[in-house]
């Protein structure tokens, strides 16, 4: 059980850390190609400076998390050997596709962009930006498709011990990855805007490039708006989804031990005693789960100690309870972070539209610390997801410990886990002091030797 422990914290610690990087890079440049598509409609040439000042935070952003990406690649084959022989046939053929058509997809047009101003056509430059967009977006869908395998296995037949392919086309239409793959993709962009309004709020604040970063402002707010009410919109069909898919995961994330009474409560707030299947004390809104559940306030909910019993019958003698406490404050403080993100978008719009945003400092203050929430409120929602499926690595399937591999001992994981967080550790230093470097230049800062440096930089990131 150490070695199944060490595997799991040294996979949970790479991909949190990658996905760090993750949404930014897919709503970022979706934010950078709707300015430039600005810039070539109107030839306003501060937009086209806005477009390449984000586009240098894009790029560091992009180069530090294709490091972490192939890093976190690398244990499917050193510690998690059985998951791979296991489901490999299967889990493997969306991330190939990926790598293979969206990846390429993508870095050849960011190419074209980078290099490509003043040397290509304007709409040859903003076709580039927006191809790279949905390069960026079709890597998150296929990465998805794999991921909703995991959560939802289908398109598969068991032979010979293992999970077979039976059908790609079944991988496509899995009803989980259509609610999990927009609620991660308006995620991203909400995490993008978030970012944008923050840095510029800060510019804003110091009066530097003002109009500049006021347009910026204007737009990340708007789009900060829309994606974060759609965030909750998709998260709740996800949550519904949940009901059916994996009740389990469900009742973790409610601290729900006992199946509820035809009007479902809601737990605000829980004291969890895993030991004793029980809550300590609870905080409760009546009706709100049935609604949560249902869209309507009245339906049963399962209970976690119902389907304990009913997932020993169906899978045999074994603990199937994933850890509650883990999964239900996680869940929670994901929506605190949603919340507080559609009400702060809100805002800001109102603002906007009675024309009274330019001189609300302490709205900016708050923008620019609002910069964390969506990277708390990612964070939290993958751990959620991941942690409330235990003890499954794919749900009916394949429990997590059986997936690790048999000849790598514990000596070696804390190896490489050591490994792996010195070398992560330098990538932040350098991903900061890039950041920080290109924010602290701004866009009337930009120049040839500083584009160059910057380039260098990237490549030796790479």
């Amino acid at each position: 059980m150490l070695q199944v422990l060490l595997d799991r914290w040294q996979f949970g610690v790479t991909t949190v850390y990658h996905f760090l990087f993750v949404p930014l890079t897919i709503g970022l440049i979706f934010l950078i190609a709707v300015m430039e598509s600005i810039y070539v409609a109107s030839g306003n040439e501060d937009y086209k400076k806005m477009a390449k000042f984000w586009g240098n935070l894009f790029l560091i952003n992009f180069a530090v998390g294709v490091v972490t990406g192939i890093m976190q690649e690398f244990q499917f084959g050193m510690n998690w050997s059985n998951y791979s022989r296991f489901v490999g046939d299967v889990f493997g053929a969306p991330l190939a596709v990926e790598a293979l058509a969206a990846f390429f997809l993508e870095s050849t047009f960011l190419g074209i962009w980078v290099f490509g101003w003043d040397r290509v056509s304007k709409r040859v430059h903003l076709t580039a930006v927006w191809m790279v967009a949905f390069g960026t977006t079709l890597s998150a869908f296929w990465i998805l498709a794999a991921n909703a395998f995991m959560q939802e296995p289908v398109g598969y037949v068991l032979r010979h011990g293992r999970a077979e392919m039976d059908s790609f086309g079944a991988l496509l239409i899995n009803p989980q990855l259509w609610v999990e793959f927009p609620h991660v993709w308006f995620a991203a962009l909400s995490t993008a805007t978030f970012f944008v309004a923050g840095i510029s709020a800060y510019y804003i604040l110091r009066g530097r490039s003002k109009k500049i970063f006021m347009n910026s402002f204007k737009i990340a707010v708007s789009f900060g708006l829309v994606g974060s009410v759609l965030v909750a919109v998709v998260g709740h069909e996800q949550a519904q989804h949940l009901v059916t898919a994996q009740p389990m995961k469900m009742a973790a994330s409610e601290a729900l031990w006992n199946t509820s009474a035809e009007h479902a409560s809601w737990n605000l707030l829980a004291g969890i005693d895993q030991a004793s299947h029980r809550n300590t004390f609870q905080v409760q809104v009546p009706y709100a789960l049935s609604i949560l559940a249902y869209n309507h306030p009245y339906g049963k909910v399962e209970g976690i100690n119902q389907l304990q019993a009913q997932y020993v019958q169906k899978y045999g003698p074994g603990n199937y309870i994933p850890p509650v406490w883990i999964t239900f404050y996680t869940f929670r403080i994901m929506v605190l972070a949603g919340v507080v993100m559609i009400l702060l978008a809100l805002y800001g719009v109102y603002l906007m539209l009675r024309d009274k945003l330019e001189g609300h400092r302490k709205y900016y203050k708050w923008m620019i610390w609002a910069i964390a929430l969506p990277y708390i409120g990612n964070t939290t929602g993958w751990i959620m997801t991941e942690i409330g499926r235990q003890p499954w690595a794919v749900f009916g399937l394949l429990k997590t410990a059986n997936g690790d591999s048999p000849t790598v001992g514990p000596a070696l994981v804390w190896t490489t886990l050591i490994g792996f967080a010195l070398v992560y550790g330098i990538l932040a230093v350098v991903d900061v002091y890039l950041l920080v470097k290109n924010i602290k230049m701004g866009p009337d800062g930009e120049d040839l030797a500083h584009r160059r440096a910057l380039e260098d930089g990237v490549g030796a990131v790479i």
